[in-house]
């Protein structure tokens, strides 16, 4: 079932497809891979490649950043198979300017200053952002898994990392409350007589 109220009449046109996963390497670093497909469902014409049919590629471009524990990256690989121009691949090698860079605050004007503009592909910048987002659900949960048992014992009064981070964990709502009650600071709970 469509999670959206039904649409009214309408014509499909353009379709992108975003994929990213997460994947821990056996040499203990990360692997998050970013894919990005672009497709019209009419034949239109392209300058250099001709006539472009429906559901064949308008931009298909991948990026692999491989980055350790702290979010830093330590190798980045991008690669465009399909674009509406041959020019669009010679910009992937500036993608390398990335390594060195930590995933977190301040992020995306850092990666931009890098590959931003003309010094980069306006589709595998957009990337970037799903990217940064997959690293911290493939890392965080794991990472977290491993040394839960020590940070409790070593500081029992540290703020949990998603703490006010969202709605959900908010630090007077119910999850607060569920998870983390000696951060809860949502009303007491009326105690029944």
């Amino acid at each position: 079932m469509m999670p959206l109220p039904a649409p009214s009449k309408r014509k499909h046109i353009h379709t992108r497809n975003i994929l990213c996963e997460g994947y821990l390497r056996n040499d203990g670093l990360w692997d998050i891979e970013g894919h990005l497909k672009d497709t019209k469902s009419y034949p239109f014409k392209n300058n250099e490649r001709g006539e472009i049919k429906p559901g064949t590629p308008i931009h298909e471009m991948w990026i692999r950043l491989t980055i350790n524990d702290h979010l830093e990256i330590i190798e980045v690989e991008a690669k465009t198979d399909y674009s509406p121009f041959e020019i669009c691949q010679d910009i992937t090698p500036n993608f390398k300017r990335l390594v060195g860079l930590k995933i977190g605050p301040g992020w995306r004007n850092r990666a931009l200053k890098k590959v931003g503009g003309t010094e980069g592909c306006t589709h595998l910048v957009e990337l970037l952002a799903p990217i940064a987002t997959t690293a911290f659900q493939t890392i965080i949960p794991i990472k977290d898994n491993r040394k839960s048992d020590i940070d409790s014992k070593v500081n029992p009064d540290a703020v949990p990392r998603l703490l006010n981070t969202c709605h959900a964990f908010r630090s007077d709502g119910d999850k607060a409350k569920e998870l983390w009650p000696n951060f809860y600071n949502g009303p007491a709970t009326k105690l029944r007589s």
